[in-house]
């Protein structure tokens, strides 16, 4: 993290075409480091792949190392929206079908499904999520 005004990452630069840049990011457990990872298994590493906007001013090139920024308070507001929002749903959900007579079995299943209904909204509002939350480059 670069400040408290921005989450930043490291990759590398994998394909720039006139419309998208495509940074590649190893994210580590946080027991990455360990001398012990090779015999615990628990050491795992994820690659992503981000999308951002080819911007023309930018001189960046394939294999270039660089950062990936994105405003701390888009990724608070991801959070909101990836895990806190959907266990108020899965509650209230739960509680108001237990309130309302319901068995635990039909409580169960009507919170999994609101919460199915709620990522699937998340889902068709993809597109303007995807122009909200913008990466940037730095070198």
């Amino acid at each position: 993290m670069s400040s408290n005004s921005e989450i930043s990452h490291r990759g590398r630069i994998v394909s720039i075409t006139p419309e998208v840049t495509t940074v590649e990011i190893v994210s580590e457990s946080a027991c990455a480091a360990c001398h012990a990872k090779g015999l615990c298994s628990l050491g795992d590493s994820t690659v992503k792949q981000v999308e951002l906007p080819t911007r023309g001013w930018d001189n960046y090139s394939v294999g270039q190392e660089v950062s990936v920024v994105l405003r701390a308070s888009m990724g608070h507001k991801a959070v909101w929206l990836a895990y806190v929002i959907p266990l108020v749903v899965m509650v209230a959900s739960l509680l108001l079908t237990l309130s309302a007579g319901g068995s635990e079995l039909l409580a169960g299943l009507v919170a999994i499904g609101a919460v199915a209904l709620y990522y699937g909204v998340i889902w068709l509002l993809r597109g303007r999520l995807r122009n909200e939350y913008i990466f940037n480059i730095k070198a």
